[in-house]
């Protein structure tokens, strides 16, 4: 089984070897020598020891059970995170003085960010926030650290919203049992076609097909709103705007992220992406594999979703317009909520400057999160509709006769009792860890952090960085205590694979793996 294990992340690293090739593309088109030679050695040492673990070394197949499933998610996505963030290391350390100055614009008085990444730490912060798709970030002007790390960030995002372990299903065709339980141990329940290795591939088709609509519809939107707008800057922004609203990520190439655009026009030019990204990939393949249009209505969580999304934004920008304090109110309401649900994390206003009641509308929206099924963090709206009617039904169920057969109708199914426990059980568990977790994390921000900000402000940030959602209030940055970046990068990793695979790895390290 321990070989399983190693193949299966040495499948996963021969990937991401192949993945990293990608930016060198782009480091040759902006001419940025020093990334081309940083990210062509990050690929072949990634990519040869990926090869080493899945074809030489362990070339024998084996079917995985279930703890080895969860090791093999929790152990690969820290992998890809540590991996990952060799390219930002390399293109910081080798990208000399001179040569920073091509990243910042005329008049800037403030050091390129591509410096920071020297810190290990930093760029393991910055490649687990993109192969989680949260979007907390160390690059303190984003534009500052080239086109070509820019472009990797929101690729890095882009392939972990789809989810690695799904690409390396739908890629490598690795059949078994274990290919289930991998793809369940990735915090994925639906399978959409007979076999995982089809759904696997059903899922990349949907995600690529997708990602294509939306780069149109932001070149051409960005094109006809700001006609002045540098074409390819615009061809750019769509390309990684559209990866990282896809994968709910929401990392950005410009300094405020879509702010920078001075254009309220702009801001709900991209609230359809966002949504888009929310949205369960079980919901795509109905509407465009079955052509069901009644799936928009008919399925639990996306009318759900759909429902928060307007009552939230609604609710959001009235609090915003009754405080009096934004030239517009009902723009940054509807923006920021719908950043905050989906987990996508774009900002374009000062949370620290709203009132109580708008932030705590963010924080939930934060913790609740979007669809299972999709790129999106949080607590996850199917597991929130699943705990309210379980409560309903635990308030119903001594009214109802000794004679009655007790079943309970849940998203068009029909659960028996002892069923509706078990995914009660399951979901409440989950969710009391997510909630410890934040608590836990915004006690450390506070302790470490000091008297510059409030324990609302910790509170928000550990909420983001748990929800894999990337909204700040402006204690994540290259000047953060090590004790609390560190807590985020864990909160960050767990997060994505919903905690359970990350405390199996936990008790098997202090207590073995049988």
């Amino acid at each position: 089984m321990y070989k399983s294990l190693l193949k299966s992340i040495g499948g996963i690293l021969f990937l991401l070897g192949g993945v990293m090739l990608l930016p060198a593309i782009v480091a040759v088109i902006y001419q940025e020598w020093y990334a081309l030679a940083g990210f062509s050695i990050s690929a072949v040492f990634t990519g040869a020891i990926g090869y080493l673990l899945f074809k030489v070394l362990f070339n024998k197949n084996e079917d995985l059970d279930r703890k080895f499933a969860m090791l093999t998610a929790a152990w690969g996505w820290l992998c890809i995170a540590v991996f990952g963030a060799v390219p930002f290391l390399l293109t910081a350390h080798l990208t000399p003085d001179a040569a920073l100055d091509s990243f910042l614009h005329a008049g800037a008085n403030y050091t390129a960010s591509l410096t920071y990444f020297k810190n290990p730490l930093h760029a393991l912060f910055e490649s687990m926030s993109g192969f989680t798709t949260t979007g907390l970030t160390m690059a303190v002007h984003e534009p500052s650290i080239g086109k070509t790390l820019l472009f990797y960030r929101s690729l890095s995002q882009w392939v972990g919203g789809a989810g690695f372990i799904v690409m390396v299903l739908a890629v490598l065709h690795q059949p078994g049992r274990g290919s289930l339980l991998l793809y369940s141990s990735e915090a994925r329940s639906n399978k959409l076609r007979t076999s995982v290795v089809a759904t696997a591939s059903a899922i990349w088709k949907l995600y690529v097909g997708i990602s294509l609509i939306l780069f149109l519809y932001l070149l051409v939107g960005t094109l006809i709103l700001l006609p002045d707008y540098p074409r390819g800057e615009a061809l750019f922004d769509a390309i990684n705007h559209a990866m990282a609203s896809q994968s709910t990520g929401g990392f950005s190439t410009l300094d405020n992220s879509i702010g920078s655009y001075g254009s309220s026009q702009m801001e709900m030019l991209y609230v359809l992406p966002m949504v888009v990204g929310s949205i369960s990939m079980a919901f795509y393949f109905k509407l465009f594999y079955k052509k069901k249009l009644s799936a928009f209505w008919n399925d639990l969580q996306t009318r759900w979703l759909l429902i928060s999304f307007i009552s939230g934004a609604a609710t959001l920008s009235w609090f915003l317009m009754q405080e009096n304090i934004l030239s517009d109110p009902w723009v940054k309401g509807i923006f920021q909520f719908i950043s905050a649900l989906s987990t996508t994390g774009w900002q374009t206003s000062d949370v620290n400057q709203w009132g109580p009641l708008p932030v705590l509308v963010m924080l939930t929206a934060m913790i609740v999160g979007a669809g299972s099924g999709s790129s999106a963090g949080g607590i996850k709206m199917t597991r929130l509709l699943l705990i309210v009617r379980g409560l309903i039904w635990e308030i119903k169920k001594p009214f109802v006769s000794k004679n009655t057969i007790k079943t309970i109708h849940y998203n068009h199914q029909i659960k028996l009792p002892e069923e509706m426990h078990a995914l009660l059980s399951q979901a409440t568990l989950l969710t009391l860890f997510y909630l410890l977790m934040i608590l836990i994390s915004s006690g450390i921000t506070s302790y470490f952090m000091g008297d510059g900000y409030s324990p609302s402000n910790a509170f928000f940030e550990a909420a983001s960085a748990q929800g894999t959602v990337g909204l700040s209030t402006g204690i994540t940055g290259p000047d953060m205590p090590a004790a609390v970046e560190v807590t985020y990068i864990f909160q960050m990793w767990t997060g994505r694979l919903e905690v359970i695979p990350v405390l199996v790895m936990i008790r098997a390290l202090f207590f073995g793996y049988d």
